[in-house]
């Protein structure tokens, strides 16, 4: 991808290396698997999901007390984050410029084993989430290593760039009300029907990754050869039922909560290849 020499943004945070401490959610053994399983790209989960962690996680408390200066790789994937957080801003401030809406550009924080939310305490074994009561995007960069090594993702800095615009895709759901709308309908239905409600709000979130990387390469020529095919093996290694399959050797549909692997890859190429917002309608799709 071609990043360097970008603008890089002042909205991101980066705690890694810095100590944290209070309550948090420690992501090792049956824990880290029940949130690596429901909770992997985070989007509305994060809130859910939080307060049961905590009573498997019998209210522990731990303070992180370790103070270090960043690695030289570490600084350097700092710069790349900020820039597609840059890129991120930029292209959405234009498309809602265009259609008369007001953007608020979200907040991305860097850190480092455990960090704590407006959404609750969280540890890097959460995967990439959004919290929308902070309209924060929280990351361990530990997680792309994992999606690699560990779920046969491509890898590349194009991997992280789609996992940025999944996530900002929340953030846009969360300005355009699409995110309540979604937990008002989820109300009073069966755990199969509000399943479904979970999976058309993330196959959104991949469709508008689509969509800022069409708009991002219209204007600013920025992916090279394999760019795509990074971002789509992500997805691919994210689907539900990959996951599934490979952490408990079954697939059962009725659980998904972020759509399958040929869905993922679906609607961030319907996204990337129509550069239509108003083709995003996933409800529909779910339905």
């Amino acid at each position: 991808m071609k990043w360097q020499g970008r603008r890089q943004s002042d909205n991101v945070e980066d705690r890694r290396g810095m100590s944290t401490g209070g309550k948090s959610i420690v992501g090792g053994g049956i824990i880290g698997i029940i949130i690596l399983l429901i909770n992997v790209f985070g989007g509305e989960n994060a809130q859910m999901i939080t307060p049961v962690l905590e009573q498997f996680n019998n209210q522990s408390q731990s303070a992180a007390t370790e103070q270090r200066d960043l690695t030289p790789s570490e600084i350097d994937e700092g710069k790349f984050v900020k820039t597609i957080v840059a890129e991120n801003e930029d292209t959405w401030s234009k498309i809602f410029q265009e259609n008369n809406l007001p953007f608020e550009p979200a907040k991305l924080v860097l850190f480092s084993g455990e960090v704590a939310t407006a959404c609750g305490g969280a540890s890097s074994a959460s995967g990439p989430f959004y919290c929308p009561a902070d309209q924060k995007i929280y990351m361990d960069m530990s997680f792309f290593e994992e999606l690699r090594t560990k779920f046969g993702a491509q890898g590349g800095d194009f991997a992280i760039a789609y996992v940025i615009g999944h996530e900002y895709g929340h953030h846009i759901q969360n300005l355009l009300g699409t995110s309540t709308k979604m937990r008002q309908l989820q109300q009073g239905k069966s755990e199969t029907e509000a399943n479904k409600l979970s999976v058309a709000l993330e196959l959104q979130a991949d469709f508008y990754a689509g969509l800022w990387t069409h708009y991002d390469d219209k204007q600013n020529s920025i992916l090279e050869p394999g760019d795509i095919e990074e971002a789509l093996s992500a997805a691919q290694a994210v689907g539900d039922d990959a996951i599934q399959k490979k952490m408990q050797g079954q697939v059962v549909p009725d659980s998904f909560t972020h759509g399958s692997s040929e869905q993922r890859m679906y609607w961030f190429q319907k996204g990337f290849q129509s550069g239509d917002i108003k083709q995003g309608n996933t409800f529909n799709y779910i339905q």
